[in-house]
């Protein structure tokens, strides 16, 4: 018998191109699932954290609908998680795009802007360059849209790097968790396959009970 496609569940940030994640899942014949439900959140196999704008909306959101402490968990009982653009900077402590507002302080570090004297935002394809025991990610060009970003792949982590005007860290990776300030839905074929990659580590991960 052909095994069930797989449920996805995208939370609804409040600040996503919902309709592109949703439709690359659907490419790789997953089924998406949008959602604002905690405990879903917390205990379902598959959860994408998407996000686009800014920090401090994105984490003002995640708060008031208890996502904050749901994706902490998640994490804690080391559940798969795909964060893209903003889902991936809410994972630090703190970005200088909203003074004062903490983040998820899962990853350590804080997000800064680019320098004043490059493009910015960053728009458009760039290359990235994975550490050396990177599991999911390859050296590929991939789409990009931030203003923001996490200066280096903290210890403890593997992840990519990407230069504009300096190097910066462009994914992190631990276990089933990838994090791409790149957006793979929007990344054509490269992207497709590094999210076929997650789908196919996340299968391999027996279900943890809460």
């Amino acid at each position: 018998m052909k095994p069930a496609p797989p449920e996805v569940v995208i939370i609804r940030t409040g600040s996503a191109n919902l309709a592109s994640v949703s439709a690359a899942f659907e490419r790789l014949g997953a089924i998406p699932r949008i959602s604002e439900d905690a405990s879903l959140v917390a205990s379902a196999p598959l959860v994408v954290l998407p996000g686009v704008g800014a920090f401090g909306a994105a984490m003002q959101h995640l708060r008031e609908r208890g996502l904050d402490a749901s994706l902490r968990d998640r994490i804690a009982n080391n559940r798969p998680l795909l964060a893209i653009c903003v889902g991936m900077q809410v994972l630090c402590e703190a970005s200088d795009e909203s003074p004062g507002v903490e983040g998820l302080g899962i990853v350590p570090g804080r997000i800064t802007r680019f320098a004043v004297s490059l493009r910015v935002p960053q728009m458009g394809w760039n290359s990235i360059s994975p550490t050396p025991a990177a599991s999911l990610l390859r050296s590929d060009w991939v789409y990009f849209a931030n203003s923001y970003r996490l200066a280096r792949v903290p210890d403890g982590w593997e992840g990519a790097r990407t230069d504009h005007g300096g190097e910066f860290a462009s994914a992190l990776e631990r276990g089933p968790l990838l994090a791409c300030q790149f957006h793979p839905e929007l990344s054509g074929a490269a992207g497709l396959t590094l999210i076929e990659r997650w789908l196919s580590l996340a299968a391999t991960k027996e279900p943890l009970t809460c």
